[in-house]
């Protein structure tokens, strides 16, 4: 129903006020009384055989949202109704910001790919916390990053603010610094300053009589080479694991008359080079640490793949747009028929 009759009326219109309007139709919904425990029922798949315990913590299901469709933790609560096993919010940032100036998220139909630009738009960690402390049972992960005014000298206290302010609504953090839409931020993705930013964390959260655990989210444009150092810097630091990846500012192979424009790319360009990724990380550490495999997630097969590459959980983002929520269901239930 949702490809054959929701998603092409959706996709006649702006892509961010589609979101918005989004968001609204089924916060709508599930305000009837009823809906909620439908959309369960359509979506859910509940069998003990799909439980992980991953970086000390207990997920229902290993089919995640990833962040950015949720960014100001206003829709967790009725998204988990379509059957995630968790939910991360974000990216957050210390101070609200507006973003980039639209347009900035465009669809490539041709490719099931989307750009986006967004900039790290968000209302600031204080008015998600406040959404956050009405949770009732999600998992939530915390995708945390810097305001676009802070210059990278000083990005280090932008992530403690959003740690400290999240840390007690949130399950888990990552870190983002691989974003594209922030001048300099991937800058961050080099040795020293990543290594500096996760272990200033790390000991903060260290302070924590219950600390969280910290995942590192990188683009999948880094070179072997420097996917050796996230390793390294992985087992120094002792954070918890790596969400790969994140968005790529490559353009090869692409269709549409969209891919000249600026930002970062999601959907199934990404479905290889996030799976190699997530393999070279993998054998190379000798699955030292989780994965968060992301990137090109577009049927259960693609999901699958991710997990025999070597993740231990996976997220959704621009396939849950094309695919719609059936997606989940199918990627649980091909999970159950390997399992």
């Amino acid at each position: 129903m949702y490809k054959q009759l929701i998603r092409p009326i959706l996709f006649c219109f702006d892509p961010e006020a589609v979101h918005h309007f989004t968001f609204s139709a089924v916060r709508f919904a599930n305000k009837i009384p009823g809906f909620s425990s439908l959309f369960k029922s359509i979506y859910e798949v509940n069998d003990k055989r799909l439980e992980r315990e991953v970086f000390g913590l207990k997920f229902k299901n290993p089919v995640g949202l990833a962040a950015g469709f949720d960014k100001d933790a206003k829709l967790y609560q009725e998204l988990s109704n379509f059957g995630f096993g968790f939910i991360e919010i974000g990216t957050l940032t210390p101070k609200g910001q507006d973003g980039n100036p639209k347009l900035r998220l465009f669809r490539l139909r041709e490719d099931s790919a989307i750009i986006n630009r967004m900039g790290f738009n968000n209302g600031g960690v204080e008015e998600a916390v406040l959404r956050l402390k009405k949770n009732k049972g999600v998992l939530i992960g915390g995708n945390i990053g810097k305001n676009k005014v802070t210059p990278n000298e000083d990005a280090v206290k932008d992530y403690e603010i959003c740690f400290n302010a999240l840390f007690d609504y949130v399950d888990y953090f990552v870190v983002n610094v691989s974003s594209p839409n922030t001048p300099n931020l991937r800058a961050l993705q080099d040795k020293e300053p990543l290594t500096q930013l996760l272990q200033t964390l790390q000991n903060l959260n260290l302070t924590k009589s219950n600390p969280k655990p910290i995942l590192l989210k990188i683009a999948p444009d880094l070179t072997d080479e420097q996917l050796l150092d996230i390793i390294d810097i992985v087992k120094e630091t002792k954070i918890a694991g790596v969400i790969a990846t994140n968005t790529t500012i490559s353009r090869e192979g692409l269709q549409s008359v969209n891919k000249i424009e600026a930002g970062g790319l999601s959907g199934k360009p990404l479905t290889k080079r996030s799976t190699e990724v997530i393999r070279f990380l993998s054998e190379k550490s000798n699955k030292a640490f989780p994965i968060i495999g992301v990137g090109g997630i577009h049927t259960a097969e693609d999901a699958i793949e991710k997990l025999e590459a070597g993740a231990s959980l996976v997220q959704l983002y621009t396939g849950f747009i094309y695919e719609g929520p059936a997606l989940i269901k199918a990627i649980n239930k091909k999970i159950l028929e390997k399992a």
